[in-house]
Parts: C-alpha cells; structure tokens; sequence
C-alpha cells in the first residue's frame, strides 16, 4: 500500500514531468513536497503509543483508519486529467495522500517492532522492505505504462482501487486469537493485551529525548542519515539527467526503475535479511556501505560512458539495488536500538529523520543541477559514502581492542 504511490508518485509521475519538459526546481519541489509528510512520523509516533490499545488489536486501528483515508485521497486523483498544467491540485491529492500513509506506516513500524523476536527482525525488515520496493515497482512501471497509453486517470483508478483492496484485505488480519473484527465500545478482555496501559505522553516524549541522545546511538544514526542523504542525491540527480541530458523517454526510465531486477532485488532482501541475522546487521552495514560508495566513485568517473545505453542500463539496475541493500542492514539496527513501550516513537523518529535526508536530497539536488553536473554529484556523494564506511570500520577495530588491565602491582 506504501510503494504503489511512491512508485506512481515519485517515480512514474515526477519522470513524466521531467520529460513535459518542467525544470529541475520544479520537479524537484513538487518531489519534496510529496514526500515532506514522511517527516513528521516523529509526531505520530507518540500518539500511536499513547492510544495504542483497542479491541480490534494493538495499534491496529491506526492502520485501518489511516488506509482508509489514504485511499479516499487517492480518489483526489481522479479529478487530475493533465498533470502538467493541474499540478497543485495533483500535489494536493499527493500531499494529503502521504499525511495518512505515514501514519499507517508508523503503526506498522510499532507492531513489528512490538511481535517481531530480535533474532528475526533482518529477516522481517527484508519482506517488509521487500513490499514496499514489490508495491514501488508496480508503481513505477505498471502505472507508468497505462499513464503514457491510456491517461493520468485511468492510472490513478487502477492506485485508488488497489488501495481499497489492500484495507479490506487487512480488515481480516488478527493481530491475537483474542482480537475482533469488528470493534465493540467497553473495557479491553483481561489479559488479551501485552500492554493494558497507555503511557502519558508527557514521559514519551521525555524518555524518546534521552533515548535518541545518547551518543552511541547518535553518532550510528549520523551515518546512517547521511548514507540515505547521499542516494538520494544520485538517484535523482541520475533519472533526471538521463531524461533531460541524455534524451531518454521519461516511461522508459520509470519501466527500468520498476520492472527489470524486481526479481533480483526481492531475492537480495531476502537474502540480506537472513545475512543481517546470521552475521549482523552492524557487519553487513559496513559491507554494504564501502561496496556502493566504490561504486559510485567508479561509475561517475566513468560517466563519459553513460551515452552508451547499455552502460546507463546497467548502472540503473545496480542502483536500483542500493536502498534495498542499505535497508536489510540500516533497520534491523535502529530497531535494535529502540527501548520497549517507546518503539513505535523512537522508530518512527528515526525513519522520519531519514525521510527528511531523501526530501532534502530531491530538493538541493533540484537546484544543485543548474550548476554542478550528475556525476559531479554523484563523485562527491561516492567520497562521502566510502568516507562513511571508513568511519564503521575505525569504530569496530576500536571496539575490538582488549581493555587493559590494571593490575595490583602496577
């Protein structure tokens, strides 16, 4: 329910306004805007912890609600008949869409992190992550084909109507034996619930402060934050320029971020997800995290190659692979990270300041275009990257020095 907007939203459609021939600035706007709701997860955070008990199933009438009302918005879209010339009232729907999709997603973040042993969550992180990037791709390539062939309303119809599917199909899911389908308004079944309490938010927000203070935890979100800030510069710095620069079809582009490898990139959350549990997520970070930054610094030194289609191709494919790899490894770590009864805020905190580094990506990197070009960009990102990944490493081998001994004598 996630990815199937985000892909239409921020693949599909910011690809099609890109090839009407709209500037950077204004693409990129139009992007961040869309994704600026994301970034106020931290405020609902609290609020679903504070009222997230209810007789249908733990936090679970967050989701319904919000799925609800993230499919009525999609609706908005079927007034939408030229994207290019309606393009407040489509940001609008977009905008208002996503307020409730990040609600919905904050839930989900706080029963996973609530259910989910901590020997499962790599594996957990993958499908969840997995759905999303499957729900992205059909975004992307399935909406961007019946854009171009059939029209912008057709597309939207086909969103609005898989979203309502999706919230009838979670209507059915039981969290507990215990939980009804239908709500009833009396006292919660005794001991149906892990937490019969709500806790004040007076002291949630107290005891998320000094959770995300601490400076162990704040120098690993640091780099994690500035990973996901730096593909996002590339990525879109990289779509844009192979549609303006390079003169591709904005509906080819959309198709290869979205169809071609979504096999192999499901297969490789997968399997990240079982190497985050065996091996660690704190290893498979450090891998993951010198692995792309090399490769960003060899592609964009090599980008007098990019003409070449199947060299752009392939460096979109391998791209494609890069949030996904980040996120097997990233999110099983920031779970690990969050206190009990505080989860879902201190989750959502984190995730929502990392969707503040990808709408301030797509933003700078809009106005950041008219004067540096993508591989300028996407060098810089690359020794940042690997500059990251040297700083995980010096943080283990510290970690890995025996502590002296002070002995009597001495």
């Amino acid at each position: 329910m996630q990815g199937i907007p985000a892909g239409f939203g921020l693949t599909a459609v910011v690809n099609y306004l890109t090839g009407r021939g709209l500037d950077s600035a204004t693409v990129a706007s139009f992007s961040a805007a869309v994704g600026l709701p994301w970034t106020l997860q931290f405020v609902w955070g609290p609020l679903i912890d504070k009222y997230q008990e209810s007789i249908i199933g733990q936090r679970k009438h967050w989701v319904l609600l919000t799925q609800l009302l993230a499919a009525v918005a999609s609706l908005v879209l079927l007034l939408v008949h030229d994207p290019a010339s309606q393009l407040r009232l489509m940001l609008l729907a977009f905008v208002v869409h996503s307020v409730f999709a990040s609600v919905q997603d904050a839930s989900v973040d706080a029963i996973a992190i609530a259910v989910v042993p901590e020997a499962e969550r790599g594996r957990v992180n993958a499908f969840m992550r997995g759905g999303f990037l499957l729900g992205s791709s059909l975004g992307a390539a399935g909406l961007s084909w019946m854009l171009h062939r059939y029209g912008f309303f057709q597309a939207a119809l086909v969103q609005s109507v898989a979203l309502l599917a999706f919230t009838v199909l979670t209507f059915f899911v039981r969290l507990e034996r215990a939980d009804r389908l239908v709500p009833r308004f009396r006292a919660l079944p005794p001991g149906a619930r892990r937490n019969a309490d709500n806790p004040p938010v007076a002291w949630l927000f107290r005891e998320l402060l000094r959770a995300i203070g601490e400076p162990r935890t704040l120098r690993l979100f640091s780099v994690i934050a500035l990973t996901y800030l730096c593909f996002g510069v590339f990525g879109w710095a990289y779509s844009y320029h192979l549609i303006h620069e390079l003169h591709w079809a904005d509906a080819d582009v959309s198709v290869l971020q979205g169809s071609w490898g979504s096999a192999a990139t499901l297969c490789l959350m997968v399997a990240g997800g079982v190497l985050a549990d065996r091996l660690g997520a704190a290893q498979l970070q450090r891998w993951v995290t010198l692995g792309l930054g090399s490769f960003l610094l060899v592609f964009c030194s090599l980008s007098f190659l990019w003409h070449h289609q199947p060299v752009a191709t392939l460096g979109l494919l391998i791209w494609n692979l890069a949030d996904p790899s980040l996120s097997v490894a990233a999110l099983p770590l920031l779970m690990g990270l969050c206190r009990p009864r505080i989860e879902g805020s201190q989750f959502t905190t984190y995730m929502a300041l990392v969707n503040l580094c990808g709408v301030s990506g797509s933003y700078v990197t809009g106005w950041a275009l008219r004067v540096i070009s993508a591989p300028g960009l996407g060098l810089l990102c690359g020794v940042v990257v690997v500059g990251l990944g040297v700083v995980l490493l010096r943080q283990r081998q510290r970690q890995a020095l025996p502590t002296p001994q002070v002995t009597a004598a001495s």
